[in-house]
């Protein structure tokens, strides 16, 4: 038995991929106009709900049906634009909705005195994830009290994962979306404490909207990103490419700073790595890569030959890729002497076996994630 979430779980094609690379296309060519991929040509209206799902789950419905409006549009395809424009009006309603709330988080943090930073919701902008996630290095007693006295907000049970991660997650009355405040720590089973805790202090100010928001500093944003993808869930939305690769092309991100960041925290390998599989996929799609330094490529453990295509995500295999990049963590480290971070990664493959064993007796893993 694996002692990875998913390891043993086989993926075969299916439909999504297809839509997956229609996805691709459209949001990662150069060009942002002109003839859709041939999957998009004349969708029935099952494909094309099965398509505002897969890009939904993906958090790109925003980015990637308004290319296929301005298509529609231009082609006089009158019955599929008005499928177009009234996703996204359904869309745009929600993300306005969920910006509005967690604007009023962060201001009621602000008027306590406490930090706050959104981490990985507003990557996506124009579209949103499904969760809104804030950072704070405020105590978790406080942020509680906060959220219930403020927003009348009950905290959702939580999993030993959450547990160890120091977060909690928030019902907000009239909120689709949780949201998720992690406290002190970052990673799977929080064992990154100064990487979190200096998290503020790195934070940038960003217009959302027309409301301000402090969000993670480029080299920070994309640590975070690694934590998630390659030590944790073992797969990629395709948010994720289009994220990095925006960010990358932007010309903010120093390497050098993420490289210095990212030896700190023992993740210098993930991160390299993470960034090889976004160059390598944007390569297939745009026919340029991100033009990543020499000192990035050669620390990359694997690229994007060994990542598919399967159903909803673009999947890295957990055995040997994944396994590797954990041993590489726990032994930087335990080399820096960090040994409690280093018993908390250590919990990591049992936690995991844990999920494992309860989904097939359960049929979830919600406990233990």
């Amino acid at each position: 038995m694996s002692p990875f979430p998913d390891a043993q779980k086989t993926v075969t094609p299916c439909a999504a991929d297809e839509s997956m690379k229609a996805l691709s296309q459209l949001l990662l060519s150069s060009r942002k106009a002109g003839p859709l991929p041939p999957a998009l040509y004349d969708i029935d209206r099952k494909d094309f709900d099965d398509l505002v799902e897969l890009a939904k789950t993906n958090h790109v419905i925003v980015r990637g049906l308004a290319i296929v409006a301005a298509t529609m549009i231009d082609a006089r395809d009158t019955v599929r634009a008005e499928w177009v424009e009234s996703e996204l009006a359904a869309e745009r309603s929600r993300i306005a909705q969920a910006v509005e709330c967690l604007h009023l988080v962060c201001a009621a943090f602000d008027g306590e005195g406490f930090d706050a930073t959104v981490i990985k919701s507003l990557d996506h902008w124009p579209d949103l994830g499904s969760d809104l996630d804030l950072y704070t290095n405020a105590p978790p007693r406080q942020v509680c009290a906060l959220m219930r006295k403020r927003f009348g907000a009950e905290t959702a049970p939580r999993s030993w994962g959450d547990r160890l991660a120091c977060k909690w997650n928030f019902k907000v009355p009239g909120l689709p979306e949780l949201v998720e405040i992690h406290m002190g720590r970052l990673g799977q089973t929080g064992e990154q404490v100064a990487m979190a805790t200096n998290l503020p202090r790195r934070a940038r100010s960003v217009e959302i909207d027309k409301r301000e928001f402090r969000v993670p500093s480029p080299a920070d944003g994309i640590m975070i990103s690694t934590l998630q993808r390659m030590y944790r869930h073992f797969f990629f939305r395709l948010c994720d490419i289009v994220d990095t690769a925006e960010l990358a092309a932007s010309g903010i991100l120093d390497y050098g700073e993420l490289r210095y960041s990212a030896q700190r925290a023992s993740i210098w390998e993930g991160v390299a790595t993470y960034l090889i599989i976004v160059s390598d996929y944007v390569l297939k799609f745009r026919g340029t890569d991100l033009g990543l330094p020499a000192f990035v490529t050669e620390a990359a453990r694997f690229g994007g030959d060994l990542v598919h295509l399967g159903g909803d995500f673009l999947r890295v295999p957990v055995l040997p890729c994944g396994a590797r990049l954990y041993g590489s963590q726990l032994g930087g480290l335990l080399r820096r002497r960090e040994l409690h971070s280093s018993a908390r990664v250590g919990l990591l493959p049992w936690l995991a076996t844990a999920a494992f064993v309860g989904e097939k007796l359960t049929g979830n893993d919600k406990g233990i994630w």
